[in-house]
């Protein structure tokens, strides 16, 4: 996330606040027009929460060409919710790019150097794949946060997901997976807030996120279900899926 733009799109938006403010609209269409020149992210979305000026503009402006171009930007902006944090495919997706061998055509140099050493070290390979952390699927990797609300939910995912010894014998980074359900648990929340468009008790870690966040390491603590956790430390559950989970499929 650029800062220049950061600082820009901060600035574009305290001047729509005190337009909102004082229900003047004049000037709005060129600030409009300087956010459409801007490309937006998620992070910055978030990091400036943009939209809820630009939909206060909306509500209050009676200039045809202001609402259209705020209705315009809040669309595009929607948009990037189908993007999440690994791009246009999801994490399944992505997983099972990763995790699907390429096999070298027959024939080839690479096929018979296989095929011709395979007897000979079947069963030792059998034996380092049991334990090979490259049967752990792999998925898109969580951004970073400076949040201290998030790091403190990622740090109490990671401490549910190393509940019991399941973690070591599996190898997983119990850091990475906690870190990629907390960031698609704020996904969810914001695809939630932007189809509200952009509603003005929309907070970043609100408590409908704590609540699932919450949630979500109670079901991995679950003594009950332990098999849950280790579905997901495996990989066999992605961190976008555990996210999407309710209670009663948890």
């Amino acid at each position: 996330m650029g800062k220049k733009e950061e600082e820009e799109i901060i600035r574009i938006a305290k001047k729509m606040d005190k337009m909102a403010q004082k229900k003047n609209g004049a000037g709005a269409l060129d600030l409009l027009k300087e956010l459409r020149s801007i490309p937006m992210t998620l992070e910055l979305l978030q990091s400036t929460r943009i939209g809820m000026s630009v939909n206060a503009i909306r509500k209050q402006s009676t200039d045809d060409e202001v609402t259209s171009l705020a209705k315009s930007l809040i669309k595009s902006w929607k948009k990037l919710l189908d993007e999440p944090t690994g791009g246009d495919k999801t994490s399944d997706e992505k997983r099972k790019e990763q995790t699907t061998p390429s096999s070298p055509s027959q024939g080839s140099p690479e096929a018979k150097e296989e095929s011709s050493s395979s007897s000979n070290s079947s069963s030792k390979s059998e034996r380092a794949d049991v334990s090979s952390n490259s049967l752990i699927p792999t998925f898109p990797r969580a951004s970073g946060t400076s949040d201290s609300i998030r790091l403190k939910c990622r740090e109490l995912m990671t401490q549910a997901l190393q509940t019991g010894d399941d973690h070591i014998a599996i190898g997983a980074d119990c850091d990475e997976l906690g870190a990629q359900i907390e960031e698609n648990i704020l996904y969810i929340e914001w695809k939630v807030c932007l189809k509200k468009m952009f509603g003005s008790k929309f907070k970043n870690t609100d408590m409908r996120y704590k609540n699932r966040v919450r949630s979500r390491i109670s079901n991995l603590k679950d003594v009950k279900n332990p098999n849950l956790r280790r579905t997901v430390l495996c990989g066999n559950v992605s961190p976008e899926r555990m996210a999407k989970m309710t209670a009663e499929v948890c």
